[in-house]
């Protein structure tokens, strides 16, 4: 993040003569919501924070204690490159009249685990890697699914026919301040991954937040649709947000351990083994909707199976290659339409727990978990993550961990608004079910 001073943002703001500030939050449901000043009110807002309603919003408060505060972070203050008007955005944490943090905050849910860790001597670092497709409109302007290109795996270029949006989206990434380490072409038809340096875990789940709406507005300008949805497409890969993570105490990886026959210190491991043992009870948090586990079925990369490898990509949990100050445990099945706060803080609470408890994982899975029988998944002991929404519901609230790090107000209202989620979608009647029974019955 930078280190700005109220006046540095004053300063800017006046010399790139900047129209609007955004100040932006997230909601409960990981959606990205905003209240717009003018370049005239900055002053005011950085000295006494901005009222808003918080009953209005998914899952903050009560009409009856609606008051809330937004309290900008001022080292997130970025100008937008793809503003037609000059604008800029600072990102908030929501507070209560009383001066106290909300809750109820994603955010903060975030920055108390980290203070967790923080106390413990290490630095939670993530790098995140996010898929998304690229629709054509209709005429209207609204999405379809129809697809611009026919593109496979690290397509080129006249095939992969959103390498320009792809393109635009990494030069305004990176005059933001980003580091793009990669963009390709992924497996689906107009599907597209891009993936930038890992950081520290605040400044990450704010750059998957800023990512998400960038890649949005800049297809948008492309006459695009930019969806994250986890399975839009039959017959397509679904999109993933892969979770790279490392621990560091005074700048060291603390997962590296040269003299470890797989590169790996004893707290990577029980941090793998606190991933695997609550990965059940935080499947509601990494995949949040119904279409979640439309993507989460055999055939399609997508990890179902609890389990660890260092060599390959079948299962849930993979060790990546680099080692030394490269290490990283690698979860895989979170998507990204996921709360990227809530996301990280119950990864690293659950990898702190395996630490704390010293646990150990169970043997590396060489083989590919996909073409395993349900025998020999048995014989191994593999067991799978919840297979839908309403399954991962229930075993969220067996989980003690995890429902300590969301709170009472957040795992209270997440839990009340995915059931209703779960009702709905249960009580729709999809075309699949008028094509299969409305003619034989």
């Amino acid at each position: 993040m930078n280190n700005y001073t109220k006046d540095d943002i004053i300063r800017i703001a006046e010399e790139k003569n900047i129209n609007f500030i955004r100040l932006q939050f997230t909601d409960i449901a990981g959606r990205l919501k905003n209240v717009a000043i003018t370049r005239s009110q900055l002053r005011r807002i950085l000295d006494h924070n901005c009222m808003f309603d918080g009953s209005s919003i998914e899952g903050f408060v009560r009409i009856e204690e609606s008051d809330m505060y937004l309290v900008p972070d001022i080292d997130t203050f970025t100008v937008y490159p793809w503003s037609k008007r000059p604008t800029a955005r600072l990102i908030c944490d929501v507070y209560r009249p009383d001066g106290q943090p909300f809750d109820g905050d994603p955010r903060y849910v975030l920055k108390r685990m980290l203070k967790k860790a923080s106390d413990m001597g290490y630095d939670f670092n993530i790098g995140p890697e996010c898929e998304f497709f690229l629709f054509e409109k209709d005429e209207n302007g609204f999405p379809t699914t129809i697809t611009r290109d026919k593109g496979s795996y690290f397509e080129l270029g006249p095939i992969d026919l959103g390498e320009e949006a792809r393109s635009d989206i990494c030069v305004a990434l990176e005059e933001m301040g980003y580091t793009v380490e990669a963009s390709h072409h992924e497996v689906g038809n107009g599907q597209h991954e891009i993936d930038f340096k890992y950081g520290d875990a605040l400044k990450a789940a704010d750059d998957i937040q800023t990512f998400k709406l960038a890649v949005k507005s800049i297809a948008d300008r492309h006459g695009l649709y930019a969806t994250f949805m986890p399975k839009p497409l039959y017959g397509e890969a679904g999109s993933g947000m892969h979770i790279n993570m490392s621990l560091s105490r005074d700048g060291k990886n603390i997962f590296a351990d040269e003299n470890d026959e797989k590169g790996l210190s004893k707290e990577a491991y029980s941090f793998i083994a606190g991933l695997i043992d609550h990965c059940k009870g935080m499947t509601a948090i990494t995949n949040p909707l119904v279409n979640s586990y439309k993507r989460l079925t055999n055939g399609y990369e997508a990890p179902v199976y609890i389990a660890w490898s260092a060599q390959n990509r079948s299962p849930l949990i993979r060790i990546p290659a680099a080692r030394g100050s490269g290490t990283r445990i690698e979860l895989r099945n979170p998507d990204p339409c996921a709360n990227p706060y809530l996301v990280l803080a119950v990864c690293l609470a659950a990898g702190l727990d395996g630490m704390e408890r010293k646990l150990t994982p169970p043997p590396e899975v060489h083989s590919n978990i996909f073409k395993m029988t349900e025998e020999e998944l048995e014989e191994l002991g593999i067991e799978r993550i919840p297979y839908s929404l309403k399954n991962a519901i229930r075993e969220l609230r067996k989980d003690e961990l995890i429902k300590a790090t969301l709170g009472d107000h957040i795992l209270t209202k997440y839990i009340r608004h995915k059931n209703h989620e779960w009702d709905a979608y249960s009580m729709s009647v999809s075309s699949w079910e008028i094509d299969n029974y409305l003619a034989k019955y």
